[in-house]
């Protein structure tokens, strides 16, 4: 199709792929020694995500309804409120992980926002989202400023279960 501007005709260019189909994100420049962090943060953001939608789903599934025993309500109500903290923790932890996304965007992954220090390879391997060196972390912890989540040993939990059920059958 040709446009006639004045005096000159000219030809309208012919359509790209990316102006049919849409247009492309643009390729994000990321440092390529985070590039593999920068992935492991994005799939496990994504597995959250679609974790959280189930959630969601099954936590409007389990709407208190009126059962015909209070023991089933009861069970609805803890598997709805159950739901709904996991939703809660999952958010915290995906605050985190878009956090840490957002600091290799902005070239400040893997230093310690504390000491402004080099975090360790390994703990950056380990806990990819984490802001803090290994001591800084500890410090934090001393003075109360962060707690850590801790879980006895597996053969601990493993026991506690097994003796709980036991008490139940008696």
């Amino acid at each position: 199709m040709a446009i006639r501007t004045g005096t000159r005709t000219r030809r309208k260019p012919r359509a790209a792929t990316a102006d049919v189909l849409g247009q492309a994100p643009p390729k994000e420049r990321i440092n390529p020694k985070w590039r593999l962090h920068f992935r492991r943060l994005t799939e496990l953001r994504d597995q959250i995500l679609s974790h959280q939608d189930g959630l969601s789903k099954e936590a409007l599934d389990q709407q208190p309804g009126f059962s015909s025993h209070m023991a089933d309500a009861g069970t609805d109500t803890f598997d709805r409120d159950f739901a709904l903290g996991m939703l809660s923790t999952e958010q915290d932890a995906l605050y985190e992980i878009d956090e840490a996304i957002n600091r290799i965007r902005d070239g400040t992954y893997g230093k310690c926002e504390m000491t402004g220090k080099p975090i360790e390879t390994r703990r950056l391997e380990a806990i990819p989202w984490t802001r803090f060196n290994a001591a800084a972390e500890k410090q934090l912890e001393r003075e109360g400023v962060v707690r850590k989540a801790r879980l006895g040993p597996r053969e601990t939990v493993t026991k506690m279960e097994a003796t709980s059920g036991e008490e139940e059958q008696e």
